[in-house]
């Protein structure tokens, strides 16, 4: 059985395209806010104003998901650095492991985040 080498600078490559990918969650939560305050202003129905406060609360949810996952990037980041300046190129396994995990959790609150939108979206739709 051939054994595969993970590389640092593969790891490090996925980082960037998870903060990238973050951030621009955390950009789009803030447009979203800004439609639920437009929709603030415009209605007084009790339904919509409860919907309204419940994607709100899934906002700051959200929010808080991706700073957790951007703090667990970021330490994750360092350790590959740390190892880094040992001299090694590639990861040991507890740390290709914890690396999965964060793989898992992005795949996990890709899904999260695509329902949230196309509900919002709907949303948005019948009541903009």
């Amino acid at each position: 059985m051939k054994t595969a080498t993970i590389y640092n600078s593969d790891l490090h490559f996925e980082h960037k395209q998870w903060e990238s990918e973050l951030a621009f969650w955390k950009d789009e939560l803030k447009t979203f806010n800004d439609r639920l305050g437009e929709l603030q202003t415009r209605w007084t129905d009790k339904d919509v104003l409860a919907q309204l406060e419940h994607y709100q609360n899934e906002f700051i949810l959200h929010g808080n998901v991706i700073e957790d996952l951007q703090e667990t990037i970021e330490k994750h980041e360092l350790n590959i650095s740390e190892h880094s300046n040992d001299k090694a190129d590639s990861m040991d396994v507890p740390m290709f492991n914890t690396h999965t995990e964060i793989r898992e959790k992005m795949e996990i609150q890709r899904q999260i985040y695509a329902d949230l939108k196309k509900n919002f979206f709907r949303f948005l739709s019948k009541y903009m």
